[in-house]
């Protein structure tokens, strides 16, 4: 189950949202939109970077049956200007950041590995028939 706050006027499709969700985790987790200006005072918080970011993820450290997984935070302003630059829809760029964001919830950092995040978000990305700009936007 998504627990989702939408502090913004974008629209999401839900359903499609739980779709993609439910393909990387059966475990429960917290959604969040925010603006840029929001995320950028939890990012200059938590990770001391005091800019805007597109997706943050935090996740529990908790092993209890039933407990959420964690939280995904993703800016709209960000979504916004992702699908601008990328050349797709917002939707779409929305998708691509949760997936983004949900694989680091359940352990994957593509700073520290050896491409499985990237080979796991290439996996989803062409499952649900998505634009591959998140590959291609990291690779360069």
């Amino acid at each position: 189950m998504i627990d989702f706050d939408n502090q913004t006027n974008l629209e999401i499709n839900l359903e499609e949202i739980e779709k993609i969700a439910n393909f990387i985790t059966d475990k429960d987790f917290e959604l969040i939109i925010v603006d840029n200006e929001t995320i950028q005072a939890i990012n200059k918080e938590y990770r001391n970077i005091d800019k805007p970011t597109d997706v943050l993820s935090f996740p529990l450290d908790v092993s209890c049956p039933g407990m959420p997984v964690g939280s995904v935070i993703i800016s709209a302003n960000k979504v916004k200007e992702g699908a601008k630059e990328f050349n797709h829809s917002i939707e779409d760029e929305f998708k691509l950041l949760l997936i983004h964001g949900l694989l680091h919830l359940i352990g994957y950092d593509h700073e520290i590995d050896n491409g499985e995040m990237r080979q796991k978000e290439k996996e989803i990305i062409n499952n649900f028939k998505l634009p591959d700009s998140l590959i291609v936007r990291v690779e360069k």
